[in-house]
């Protein structure tokens, strides 16, 4: 009798066994992906070009949302509210790392698991095609006659035009009056149309429109010339002293929620890896004039570390911020 019980209950247990579905392995379904930035804007076109490899390897779609606003806190937020699933990526750039020391949020890429950093990118100071100005010191000059009347293009507190602008003032001077926009995309709209006098721009954004003479290149942030645009000289040429910050430029990465499954994270690991590593993309990094990545993990985190310590104290020695980078859990460089 015993034993035709057990065998029952066995029965019953292998029978509600069969019936529960089985859990679909990741991903089961289309994932959404953060752009925190507007449309037409480097981080944008790097997401959007990236993606049909990263879907490739996933065998999924990534469903790309533009949720632009506050230097990128409001896409930011967005997804560290989300379930923790690996459905809700963050497809950023370098601005996440300033919001301690620029009070903007009490986060930064610390509370993220760095998927990939994809890339990074020199910055180039672009004027419009009609701009009396042809050499970044000239520009100095001028904005050292009459202070605060030069208009400059800016994408917002911790953006790359308002961290440039505070790593050439700490070591030189350089006021002028910022005007912010949602992203570098309208910036450059702006620029053109003479809306504005100058942006820091990353050369992904701005290449094209200067080698067709749409926009002047008046520097990059280098210490020597780049091939991307030869004849543009560096900009250690009028600010010798900038070259301990150097090699510095914007990047772009991939980033989910800290506490997603390690089994997830390592599924979007690989595919964003092998991606990037796709033979046509980075063709169109190299011809986008960005420098290729491919970093995750303890290199992932090691990068970003350093590239925080370096523009947060920076910027706090140009005093372009109050809060001490130290204060925040930042050490010096």
């Amino acid at each position: 009798m015993l034993k035709q019980l057990l065998t029952g209950v066995a029965f019953s247990l292998s029978a509600l066994t069969l019936a529960l579905p089985a859990h679909a392995e990741y991903p089961e379904r289309s994932i959404q992906a953060v752009i925190p930035w507007g449309a037409g804007g480097a981080t944008d076109n790097v997401m959007r070009s990236l993606a049909p490899y990263v879907e490739k390897e996933l065998g999924t779609k990534l469903i790309l949302n533009n949720r632009p606003g506050g230097t990128a806190v409001i896409g930011s937020s967005y997804v560290m509210q989300q379930k923790p699933n690996g459905y809700t990526l963050l497809l950023g750039a370098e601005n996440p790392q300033l919001y301690p020391v620029l009070g903007l949020a009490k986060f930064d890429y610390s509370d993220f698991y760095p998927v990939n950093i994809i890339g990074q990118n020199v910055v180039v100071i672009a004027t419009n095609a009609d701009s009396p100005f042809n050499s970044m010191a000239e520009l100095l000059a001028a904005a050292k006659e009459k202070p605060d009347t030069l208009r400059m293009g800016s994408t917002g507190a911790g953006g790359l035009p308002s961290t440039v602008h505070a790593m050439v003032n700490a070591v030189g001077e350089l006021k002028v009056r910022e005007v912010t926009f949602g992203g570098d995309g309208p910036g450059i709209t702006a620029l053109m149309g003479k809306h504005i006098d100058f942006m820091p721009l990353s050369l992904a954004a701005a290449q094209e429109l200067v080698r067709s003479g749409k926009l002047k290149a008046l520097a990059v942030l280098a210490a020597e010339e780049v091939p991307e645009l030869p004849g543009v000289e560096p900009i250690t040429k009028a600010l010798p002293d900038i070259g301990e910050y150097l090699p510095w430029g914007p990047f772009w990465g991939a980033f989910v929620h800290k506490d997603t499954p390690d089994d997830i994270k390592q599924k979007l690991v690989e595919a964003y890896s092998k991606a990037v590593a796709n033979e046509e993309f980075q063709g169109f990094l190299k011809n986008y004039g960005a420098q290729s990545l491919n970093l995750n993990g303890a290199e992932a985190e090691q990068f970003l570390k350093r590239w925080q310590s370096v523009t947060a104290w920076s910027m706090y020695k140009a005093k372009a911020i109050e809060i001490s980078p130290d204060s925040v859990g930042i050490e010096q460089p």
